[in-house]
């Protein structure tokens, strides 16, 4: 299969639809988590926020900020995670799709330490406040390079000490081995998004031009499996 990955592509994914709703985008939500866990995804995350916070003093509250957090998986694993090892986690997952809110919200009944919040960036309530840690997983793909570098120019002021980008290899390799993966799937929410994501996502060399665009911060580019890059992104003092 042949796909031009040279350009990020500029279509649109079905669930970049904000009105979305009901049992179709519900079960899209938790085949994407789903997708995401068995291929090991959210601990591309799990270890970058990992190595953000041991900067951060024993004793002190971690706050987190997950930008389109979706179902709340990666919350949920941060709530067990963070409760394993005694931390005190203040986490808040923020989306723009009232009811991928409205049902992280009822799957996260048992998990205390999980705020949700329905709001489309920039949002005037988060100017005025600030975080430890921001995460972005498979959501930075969805916007422009333009829009990226702006959104994280709003983020960066309130960070106090990271941000940790979890996102797609743009990758004919990916596409193929994704198509295969999805080629019998019911969804096709599912596996139109998940295709189209893969062309919406990123070279090494795109993350890092964009990091230039943060000439105080450290930035750093790893890839993991499975095609994915995990970006850090550090202030010049991050210790609390």
């Amino acid at each position: 299969m042949w796909i031009d990955t040279r350009q990020r592509s500029q279509e649109t994914e079905i669930m970049d639809d904000f009105a979305l709703a009901g049992e179709t985008l519900r079960h899209s939500l938790d085949e994407i988590a789903r997708i995401n866990h068995w291929l090991g995804g959210n601990r591309i995350t799990l270890s970058g926020v990992s190595r953000l916070v041991s900067s951060i003093q024993p004793h002190k509250s971690v706050r987190i900020w997950d930008l389109g957090c979706g179902n709340g998986d990666m919350l949920r694993m941060l709530a067990r995670w963070g409760r394993k090892r005694r931390l005190k986690l203040d986490l808040l997952g923020i989306d723009a799709n009232a009811d991928t809110i409205a049902y992280a919200k009822e799957l996260s009944v048992d998990y205390p330490e999980i705020r949700y919040l329905h709001t489309l960036l920039p949002d005037p309530e988060l100017e005025h406040q600030s975080t430890d840690v921001v995460l972005c997983t498979l959501f930075l793909h969805h916007f422009s390079d333009e829009d990226i570098v702006s959104m994280l120019k709003r983020f960066v002021p309130r960070t106090q000490v990271g941000i940790v980008v979890n996102d797609l290899q743009r990758s004919r390799l990916a596409y193929f081995l994704f198509s295969l993966l999805t080629y019998f799937h019911s969804n096709k929410m599912v596996r139109e998004d998940g295709l189209l994501s893969i062309l919406r996502g990123f070279h090494r060399s795109e993350l890092q031009r964009l990091a230039k665009q943060l000439p105080n911060w450290s930035s750093s580019v790893k890839w993991q499996w499975a095609f994915r890059y995990q970006w850090v992104l550090q202030p010049p003092v991050a210790v609390r």
